[in-house]
């Protein structure tokens, strides 16, 4: 997991949104929408970043269509100290 955040937050262009939306995930599950909305962000962009933070099994969501809510996978809540340490690392550069 430690490799696969580093790649997700640290390594690519999209890096710092979805460090924003795994933080926002972490204090409750939002649709893609309410996350739009929360973050400030298109939602075509919340979407693809939904897509790869699913694809690495950093999110899970329950229901489908345009309702469908996301939360922290169960591995991502169990290394989520790792990923804060990591965002202390580099987050400061995007403050």
């Amino acid at each position: 997991m430690k490799r696969v955040l580093w790649w997700l937050i640290a390594g690519t262009k999209g890096g710092v949104n979805r460090a924003r939306m795994i933080n926002a995930l972490n204090d409750r599950p939002y649709n893609a929408n309410q996350l739009s909305a929360v973050l400030e962000l298109d939602y075509k962009t919340i979407r693809h970043h939904l897509k790869v933070l699913s694809e690495n099994n950093v999110v899970t969501s329950t229901g489908s269509g345009y309702g469908a809510m996301y939360f922290l996978s169960q591995t991502m809540e169990e290394n989520y100290a790792l990923f804060e340490e990591i965002w202390e690392k580099i987050g400061n550069k995007f403050k």
